[in-house]
């Protein structure tokens, strides 16, 4: 009897590890494929401060995903997921031959929605399409995207505190990106274009979207918004800074009180976001509560 439920048991054993054969060899596949981009990525969240939002979106997403589980029964679609799987692998191997990083790193999202396919089908990749918009926006911009980006922000940041200033009865004038006060002058740099904060902005707006809002009107409409709030939002931080420099000291626009004024403004930024999701929330509720025509 002893021997009889060994052998079952043995057996059982033999059969688990024979169905999960298939998923160690996925995983360990996916890892030797993309362990490079992921160090590199993971270096760049530690190491460079436009790309450490990152170390809080990637986390988020795995937990995101954790939550969300499974939708239920599988459907697996293994045409459409190899194909994406197969086009994934092809971009990891080119971006890797052209040793350019940010497609290299986007092969690594592209690869895992193609295993998701393949395995659970479109319905699960949809279930899950929060967790993978956060990780990809975990991902640095390339550097070509990011100078096109900064330069035109720049010039709008500059705009906006130097007419904030005129309205304020400052002498001012504007040149480009630096602003020009009598005796003093203020170079609006590519740190304070406001690139970094447009960027944690766009995925707070993308997170509180998917977890508060109902319909992809709203979620787009949230995070279009947080454009123009980011855009105003830096602006005003260089009329701060100007407006310091001109009445108090020229030493307010350096160090520590001129970091403290970013930080400070980007919580007010946070806050404007998170006041217009409630605002977005309310108009949705009342939407659905509203009594429709026979």
């Amino acid at each position: 009897m002893t021997s009889t439920a060994t052998r079952i048991s043995s057996f059982s054993g033999a059969r688990s590890l024979t169905r999960l054969a298939p998923h160690l060899l996925t995983a360990a596949t996916f890892l030797l494929l993309f362990y490079r981009p992921f160090s590199l990525l993971a270096w760049d969240w530690w190491h460079d401060p436009d790309a450490g939002h990152g170390l809080l979106l990637a986390p988020l997403a795995l937990w995101l995903g954790w939550r969300a589980g499974r939708t239920g029964e599988a459907r697996p679609q293994p045409v459409v997921g190899g194909a994406v799987l197969l086009g994934a692998v092809l971009l990891r191997y080119l971006s890797g031959l052209a040793a350019e990083v940010f497609t290299m790193r986007l092969s690594m999202v592209i690869a895992a929605a193609g295993i998701v396919l393949f395995v659970f089908g479109i319905r699960q990749l949809v279930a899950w399409w929060l967790p993978f918009v956060l990780f990809a926006l975990s991902i640095p911009m390339p550097d070509v995207l990011t100078s096109t980006i900064a330069l035109p922000l720049q010039f709008k940041a500059s705009a906006i505190g130097a007419e904030l200033l005129r309205f304020r009865h400052v002498p001012v004038t504007l040149s480009g990106n630096v602003i020009i006060l009598p005796g003093r002058q203020l170079f609006v740099t590519e740190a304070c274009s406001g690139l970094r904060s447009l960027t944690a902005l766009l995925s707070l707006g993308v997170l509180v979207g998917g977890l508060w809002l109902r319909y992809p009107l709203s979620r787009a409409f949230l995070v279009a918004a947080a454009i123009p709030v980011a855009m105003l939002v830096n602006g005003f931080r260089v009329f701060v800074t100007g407006f310091l420099v001109y009445f108090v000291s020229p030493s307010m626009g350096d160090g520590f009180m001129h970091l403290s004024e970013g930080w400070l403004l980007f919580v007010i930024a946070f806050g404007i976001l998170g006041g217009l999701t409630w605002l977005v929330h309310l108009i949705e509720e009342r939407w659905r509560g509203a009594p429709t025509d026979a």
